[in-house]
């Protein structure tokens, strides 16, 4: 695994001589929604829905449609977009679940409080840290001895049925004359942490006002931040207000959903976008955890849902805004050329912070990562340098009417390899010319095929296993 630096001297370059911030670090902002599509928000597509906040980022920053998150399913998902690493080094590589479930699996409880997380780094840099949302790296179902959130590097946190300290539980709403039923999937028999209750539509409205009134005693310190917004509303089960249930069909519960997720978040938008000493030196991120559920979101254009190695399992939609730390040249800027995932974020963010990342005894921490901040800041669509690789969730070989779905998948360049994890089975897609991954070029290309395949093999060995080779088998 190559080592991936970066520093302080980058910090300088990004922000530039005509700034009039370069002695003050930049507050970052990463909004990490739940099970929403590559094709859900209106400036990627979606006729149905106008996420008119995420639109306006949208148009002030730069719309990246070859950005990846690393996993399939939620959990590993999350923990690639925290440590800047593969979920398969921490064992974290399906939803985490019960216990007996994750061992059945082959899976860890909860991920390694030692793991590299950007919080922690950003923390020991004097950053305000916190954590508002969805956590789902341990603290559920079962299992209620697993690390609180603010053993990984926040400063404060708020989550939901995922994850253990304050959280807010959900109310479902269904508008048919019964009391509400609570959300809770054993979390309120947890303890450890003080539950508030909330109608299931205002939940991502709790944790933008925790993160704004966060954010406000960040600035009366005088510390940069980090936030992380992690919605979940828009992962079922579906209850928008009521106004936006329409025919209740699956489809229209979500689409309310996604709406009113957006209305929700663009009052943490304005706020930042209100504040000169914010909106000058904030940089926000907005994307989603994985593809979409079948028959609520779109993947657009893209084949494949949510636990998918295709293109709409994987592909997510990635928003950055920063009026003062981009170049103003580049705003409203489509970015369809650079290619890159949840791992390159961390080091790139660390980058844009001026902050080393040590480890224990001052080593420096090996990323799967590369820095890419210039690409983050529209000043170059350069494309990350190693190939992306992925491991299917081991208890999703079929799924969503697929009986045998690829175990393993490869991106290097334009190209997209995908096989079963002893390498046959293969599918080779030109994803320049074929984003549908509609054609397989194996045939055509046996050299291209064989030395990818090769590849992604020792990466796949090179990762402690689980259970996904005999985990099917075990459950018929």
């Amino acid at each position: 695994m190559k080592s991936w630096i970066v520093g302080g001297a980058l910090l300088v370059s990004l922000l530039g001589a005509g700034t009039g911030i370069a002695d003050e670090r930049p507050n970052l902002v990463l909004v990490f929604i739940d099970d929403m599509g590559w094709g859900d928000f209106s400036c990627f597509g979606n006729p149905a829905v106008q996420t008119e906040n995420v639109d306006r980022l949208a148009a002030e920053g730069i719309r990246f449609e070859q950005f990846y998150v690393n996993s399939p399913i939620c959990s590993p998902s999350r923990v690639a977009i925290s440590t800047g690493q593969y979920p398969q080094r921490w064992r974290i590589t399906s939803f985490l679940n019960h216990r007996k479930n994750n061992i059945d699996r082959g899976m860890a409880q909860w991920l390694d409080p030692t793991a590299p997380m950007l919080a922690r780094f950003l923390q020991d840099a004097g950053y305000a840290t916190g954590h508002f949302g969805k956590w789902h790296m341990g603290g559920q179902r079962d299992v209620g001895e697993a690390p609180l959130i603010t053993e990984y590097g926040f400063d404060k946190s708020l989550t939901n049925f995922e994850g253990l300290g304050p959280r807010v539980l959900a109310l479902k709403d269904a508008y048919d004359g019964q009391p509400p039923k609570k959300h809770t999937l054993g979390s309120d028999q947890l303890g450890r942490g003080e539950i508030t209750w909330q109608d299931r539509s205002r939940v991502t409205e709790s944790f933008t006002t925790a993160a704004i009134e966060f954010i406000k005693l960040a600035v009366a310190d005088d510390r940069p931040f980090y936030v992380n917004l992690w919605p979940d509303d828009v992962h079922s089960p579906y209850f928008p207000p009521a106004a936006r249930r329409g025919d209740q069909a699956k489809r229209t519960l979500y689409h309310g959903v996604l709406d009113t997720a957006d209305e929700q978040l663009g009052v943490l938008f304005d706020f930042i976008r209100g504040s000169d000493r914010l909106r000058d030196n904030t940089l926000i991120l907005v994307c989603s955890d994985n593809g979409p559920e079948q028959g609520a979101g779109s993947a657009g254009k893209l084949r494949g849902y949510k636990t998918h190695l295709f293109e709409g399992g994987i592909r997510s939609p990635l928003v950055a805004w920063g009026p003062g730390l981009m170049d103003p040249r580049q705003a409203g800027l489509v970015n369809s050329q650079s290619v890159f995932s949840a791992v390159d974020l961390v080091p790139s963010l660390l980058a844009i912070a001026g902050v080393e990342a040590t480890g224990v005894a001052g080593a420096q921490v090996e990323f799967d990562g590369e820095p890419l901040s210039e690409v983050l800041t529209g000043r170059s669509t350069a494309s990350r340098e190693q190939a992306i690789f992925f491991r299917r969730p081991p208890d999703r070989d079929a799924f969503y009417g697929v009986d045998d779905l690829p175990d393993l998948a490869m991106r290097e360049g334009k190209w997209k390899l995908l096989c079963e994890y002893d390498g046959t089975d293969v599918l080779l897609y030109d994803l320049e010319a074929d984003a549908e991954e509609s054609r397989d070029l194996a045939a055509e290309h046996p050299g291209i095929v064989t030395r990818m395949t090769n590849a992604l093999l020792a990466w796949h060995q090179s990762m402690p296993p689980d259970n996904g080779p005999t985990y099917r088998a075990t459950r018929r």
